[in-house]
């Protein structure tokens, strides 16, 4: 087990290369979806005392890929997330807190689509390890749920058999590597 009080202070870029930042929503009120983010960038950094740490990511939206063009042009659209508009969507933390081994939740302002609101993520840290070319790493997991509707993000259609095509509730999924800057 791996202990976030001992991860190196320092700041840490986040390697896009490496890292994804993902959803799923229910379809048609049977099956998940699943997209993801490619674009990515932002910087995590660590305090002598773990629990001073912050982190900040910008995220692309018209890098948004669900395996289909028709989804990711709707999602890319007015309808959701109004990417001419709306290019990006940031988070900021806003403090770390239930520190626990390898286990924390991290605070934070999710901008989506001009719309700023609170969201706590349940992050579990993997590991710091030196890669092949002198780079520190550290790595971590992060989930937590949303109301797409908090974010003006309303768009549905009904179902005949009952029920709507996409739910309310999205399931955020963060896989993050970073890599230590110089001090």
């Amino acid at each position: 087990m791996s202990d976030v009080t001992q991860i190196p202070a320092g700041t840490y870029t986040i390697d896009a290369s490496h890292s994804e930042v993902g959803f799923t929503a229910r379809h048609a009120m049977v099956t998940k979806v699943r997209g993801a983010f490619s674009d990515v960038e932002g910087t995590v950094t660590v305090g002598e005392d773990f629990a001073g740490s912050s982190a900040r990511a910008t995220i692309g939206v018209d890098s948004v890929d669900t395996r289909s063009a028709d989804r990711d042009g709707h999602l890319k659209s007015a309808d959701f997330f109004d990417v001419e508009q709306h290019p990006s969507i940031t988070f900021t933390s806003t403090g770390v807190r239930e520190v626990a081994g390898d286990r924390f939740v991290l605070d934070g302002d999710l901008t989506v689509k001009g719309v700023t609101k609170p969201v706590s993520l349940d992050a579990e840290y993997f590991g710091t390890a030196q890669d092949p070319f002198g780079n520190t790493r550290i790595g971590f997991s992060a989930t937590t749920e949303v109301d797409r509707e908090t974010w003006g993000l309303s768009w549905n259609a009904a179902l005949e058999t009952g029920g709507v095509l996409v739910s309310k509730k999205i399931v955020l999924t963060l896989e993050v590597s970073a890599i230590q800057q110089a001090a």
